[in-house]
């Protein structure tokens, strides 16, 4: 059993590790007083003034930590407002819309059940990242907490009926026409965040699976960006004659869309979609999109009077230069999707919902409305790579494609006239990530995707 916490728990964007051998009560504790500690910096203020929200998800470990998570904050002075069993999004929702100081999930978001973690965030919402705040925690906690001067409190909200429908407001209801449905929760959180939204849809014909909490995730693992995880979703919407499938992640933060045909839609092609229904109703806004992603995204923003703005991956980013730019829609193609009037934050709720009212004001397929995009745009998707050193993998790539318009924005990207790549090193393991796309052909995307996978794997 973990009893100080371990420096690799400390990720990128969250705190994540294996229950009992790198979070346990002991180091919760230790997580929960260095919060609050890096929040008080962070905001000015005495931990006696700070109020936070605390949620969980539906992982077994879960009761136990958040408690532990909600002594820790309180003994540290703070105020903590405690949502209960919710989906991260709504941790988002009640620190943004009773403007707390900051607030902690407790989730390990899409990974096995062995894990646990956290989901940190400031006041507005805004991401605590390895860059800003979560490293900060460490040092703290390798400095030594001491005792902890007590004085704090702690309320239960319950936020399920004023988070759906604040949701609600980002569609409008009477543009949902009739559709079949099949819904994958994973076991997660959706079904009690998204299903009773979607229930008061008329028209929606709803095949409901593994809708259930079950922290035990009995039938897949909650991660429908793994083949595996997908392969279920896709047989079930094939087998139903269904008009489309979504599927969400375990804390439900974000999801996915199959097709009336079945296939996978990528999140280049959501963002895409997205962004053509924000800019519908907010003519002339600002788009967010990674640097993965396909051109299809910017030449829709800016083909529907937008302006597009390329970005580094990862919500802090995201949530970040959002505000900065005052964009009204972010998405990534790991299928995170941010929205300005929701905090800046992402939802796996409000795409879900824009997608449907999509499919009714076009009166499309799914499959129709993406066709679009995989006629014209031919992407890898992210292709993984091990490497032994891969800063001088990055620097062979730079180097072999010199002739190329190159960006060090967020690992490195190469511009051609009618093809572009991106490569970029995993935060957490020694791993290249490729993302490459052609406007030529699926066969040029290939053999232009070979090129690169032999200098980063030579």
């Amino acid at each position: 059993m973990a009893t100080t916490a371990p420096p690799g728990i400390f990720k990128a964007y969250d705190v994540r590790g294996l229950y009992g051998d790198e979070i346990d009560a002991d180091v919760a504790e230790q997580l929960g007083r260095a919060f609050i500690r890096v929040l008080a910096d962070l905001s000015g203020k005495r931990a006696g003034e700070l109020r936070v929200g605390l949620g969980r998800d539906m992982r077994l470990t879960a009761p136990e930590l958040s408690a532990v998570y909600r002594e820790a904050m309180m003994s540290e002075g703070a105020h903590v407002v405690d949502g209960g069993m919710v989906g991260t999004e709504m941790l988002y929702f009640l620190v943004g819309s009773r403007d707390l100081d900051g607030g902690l999930m407790c989730t390990a978001s899409h990974n096995p059940k062995a894990y646990t973690g956290a989901k940190l965030v400031r006041r507005g919402a805004i991401a605590l990242s390895g860059d800003s705040g979560i490293q900060d925690m460490r040092q703290v906690i390798e400095a030594g907490l001491g005792p902890a001067p007590g004085g704090g409190s702690s309320e239960e909200v319950e936020l399920y009926e004023e988070f759906q429908q604040r949701a609600l407001e980002f569609i409008d209801p009477t543009k949902i026409k009739p559709l079949k449905v099949v819904l994958d929760g994973g076991n997660g959180m959706a079904g009690p965040m998204v299903g009773p939204l979607l229930e008061r849809l008329d028209g929606l014909d709803l095949i409901t699976t593994y809708w259930t909490p079950n922290g035990e995730f009995p039938d897949h693992e909650p991660n429908p960006l793994l083949e595996e995880n997908r392969q279920f979703i896709i047989d079930k919407v094939r087998a139903e004659g269904a008009d489309l499938g979504i599927a969400w992640d375990g804390d439900a933060d974000r999801c996915f869309f199959i097709d009336d045909t079945g296939s996978f839609v990528d999140g280049d092609f959501l963002t895409a979609l997205l962004a053509e229904s924000i800019l519908g109703k907010q003519p002339g806004a600002s788009i967010l999109y990674d640097v993965r992603a396909s051109w299809g995204v910017r030449d829709t923003v800016e083909g529907a009077g937008g302006q597009a703005f390329e970005n580094r991956v990862g919500h802090a980013f995201f949530k970040t230069r959002m505000r900065e730019e005052g964009a009204a829609f972010g998405g990534e193609v790991s299928g995170h999707y941010y929205f300005r009037d929701f905090y800046c934050a992402d939802s796996g709720t409000i795409p879900a919902l824009l997608i449907l009212e999509l499919l009714g004001v076009r009166g499309m397929k799914l499959s129709e409305l993406v066709s679009a995009y995989r006629s014209k745009y031919f992407i890898s998707g992210e292709i993984n790579s091990r490497v032994a050193d891969a800063s001088s993998r990055m620097e062979a790539v730079a180097e072999a494609f010199a002739d190329g318009r190159q960006s060090r924005l967020d690992g490195i990207s190469v511009v051609y006239d009618d093809w572009h790549f991106n490569v970029r090193a995993s935060n957490t393991e020694p791993l290249l990530r490729l993302n490459l796309e052609s406007l030529v052909s699926h066969e040029d995307m290939e053999e232009k995707r070979d090129r690169v996978l032999e200098i980063i794997r030579s």
